[in-house]
């Protein structure tokens, strides 16, 4: 790919200031979290490590719901003619780079801590990384990620949403303010349904048998009755109507509202996720770190709204860094693994690995991906 075509692939993109900037704030906010893994693996061994990754992960948590948000404001409303036709431009867009690095993480991943790091000192690694385990991933990914793809589980999902963009998108078009407003009260609540089912044995509910679903959710049947009304597509609703009516107030009201709002999701994410630790049971200790759960909704909006407010013009550079976070996101993740190996090796503590592990694999991810974009052969895994 010549530099005439690399400055091309950027131009034929629809670029939006603010959304710029918003994106390479929330793929900064990506790779610092998955720097936390490695820390909050640490609990009962290092309890400062894990108490620091657990802070900063609930602290980054609005990372992923801010790309969703961007979606909703980049695609609605769809401008495909035809049903197949947004499938083969969309779905077609994630196919590529989805088998690419479902195959290309694991070979790394095997390499790495077979021949460069064979006692590797991050506790969070999920091994073996062994010829068996590696046959394995690259045929299963086309059922699932796996622990060597974890970044990938947002693809697999993101093209359910696609599937039903359109159909969405048909509807907003003619929808009322109110109709969309009672759509995204519903999608409210279904935020706060993984609590309610917590909390529900406190109520003397004694589940289904063996299942404790709640709403119709058993053994039999995953699809509770807020399932349709769930999930990231109500954050990118929720930007499409945004975008439809912007929040009009004075940055001091704005900030009396989103400041207190942020904060007590913060306190909600890092107290409920520490204190689930105990349990051992990743499904609640994930709970509270749940992109779609209420608390960290009170932490993405707020910093949605703030960079909206800001109006940042288009910038050159902050275009092309938000056009490669897609390729980011992708190739990050063994970057984060192997410098959290480099960072050990030096003794700093662990906020300055933290740190220097996040920056140092985000700017070598950019690297990589701006070398893959000069391939004509490469540019289509992460564009």
């Amino acid at each position: 790919m010549t530099q005439n075509k690399v400055h091309d692939a950027f131009r034929h993109r629809e670029t939006i200031g603010w959304i710029d900037a918003l994106r390479v704030i929330a793929i900064v906010l990506v790779v610092v979290s998955h720097c936390c893994d490695h820390f909050t693996a640490m609990y009962g061994v290092d309890e400062a490590g894990y108490n620091l990754g657990a802070f900063v992960g609930s602290l980054v948590r609005p990372c992923v719901p801010l790309f969703a948000m961007m979606t909703g404001v980049l695609l609605f409303p769809v401008k495909q003619d035809s049903l197949m036709g947004f499938y083969r431009k969309r779905i077609g867009r994630l196919l590529w780079p989805l088998a690419f690095w479902s195959i290309v993480l694991p070979v790394a991943n095997f390499l790495a801590y077979n021949y460069v790091w064979t006692n590797p000192q991050n506790i969070s690694l999920v091994g073996p990384f062994d010829v068996d385990n590696l046959i394995n991933h690259l045929y299963t990914w086309v059922l699932n990620f796996n622990y060597d793809t974890i970044p990938l589980w947002y693809l697999y999902m993101l093209i359910g949403i696609y599937m039903v963009l359109p159909i969405v998108s048909r509807w907003l078009e003619t929808a009322s303010n109110r109709d969309i407003r009672l759509l995204l009260y519903l999608w409210g609540f279904s935020l706060l349904v993984p609590y309610i089912q917590y909390f529900a044995p406190l109520a003397g509910y004694q589940g289904n048998y063996d299942n404790m679903g709640i709403l119709g959710v058993c053994s039999w049947n995953a699809f509770g009755s807020f399932y349709y009304v769930s999930g990231f597509l109500g954050y990118m609703i929720l930007a499409h109507y945004l975008l439809r009516n912007p929040i009009r107030c004075s940055a001091a009201r704005l900030a009396v509202i989103t400041i207190p709002m942020f904060v007590v999701g913060f306190i909600v994410t890092f107290i409920g996720y520490t204190s689930m630790m105990s349990t051992q049971n990743w499904a609640l200790i994930e709970m509270f770190w749940s992109f779609c759960g209420i608390n960290v909704f009170m932490m993405t909006l707020p910093v949605y709204l703030w960079v909206e407010r800001s109006q940042v013009k288009v910038s050159p550079l902050v275009t092309r860094l938000a056009i490669m976070s897609f390729g980011v996101y992708l190739c990050h993740f063994s970057l984060v693994q192997w410098g959290y190996e480099v960072m050990y090796a030096t003794g700093l503590p662990a906020w300055a690995r933290l740190l220097l592990n996040a920056a140092c694999a985000t700017v070598l991810s950019y690297a990589v991906v701006y070398v893959m974009m000069k391939s004509r052969l490469l540019r289509r895994f992460v564009l």
